[in-house]
């Protein structure tokens, strides 16, 4: 019994071994917030070039000829300029509405977008606006996460086929001719 002891003893002061233990401990935590700083950078990759091509489609059409544009040519506008978000003709919801600049009330807070579980909506409110009018423009995209089930994708609201929702919003006026 003594014996037992004493190897007890040696095991204790003996040092081999203590950097694998350190590493077990500290390296799964040290993955998840690698893995979660990826999907978050993915996410404002995408959030950063719907931004841009919302901008720049609204750019196109503030200084355009003046024409009311149609929701399918924004759409194409939209997505020619936001280059890494994949299958955008189909992911992407676009919804214009015009505000009144002295009763100013916003869109919904209850945002539409597409979903590939159910059928293919109409759109929700495209109304093209007029020379000088405010018009408040929002973009949602659906796309599928990195890592759905794991890190930061599992705190992400997702729909029915596990895809989550980007949406972007901007108001214009459209100048006269």
């Amino acid at each position: 019994m003594i014996r037992a002891f004493r190897h007890l003893a040696r095991f204790r002061h003996e040092e081999a071994g203590t950097a694998t233990v350190e590493f077990v401990l500290v390296f799964p935590l040290f993955l998840s917030v690698m893995m979660m700083a990826i999907e978050l950078g993915f996410i404002t990759l995408r959030h950063t070039l719907l931004e841009r091509g919302l901008d720049m489609a609204v750019r196109e059409v503030r200084l355009g000829t003046g024409t009311a544009p149609e929701h399918d040519e924004i759409k194409q506008l939209v997505c020619d300029n936001a280059m890494f978000i994949l299958e955008c003709e189909t992911n992407l919801q676009l919804e214009m509405r015009p505000a009144d600049i002295r009763t100013f009330n916003s869109l919904d807070r209850s945002v539409d977008c597409t979903d590939k579980a159910e059928p293919s909506k109409p759109v929700r409110q495209f109304t093209p606006g007029q020379q000088n009018e405010l018009m408040l423009l929002r973009a949602c995209v659906r796309y599928d996460p990195i890592f759905p089930d794991e890190f930061l994708g599992s705190a992400l609201s997702k729909d029915a086929n596990g895809q989550a929702a980007i949406v972007s919003m901007t108001a214009f006026v459209q100048e006269p001719l």
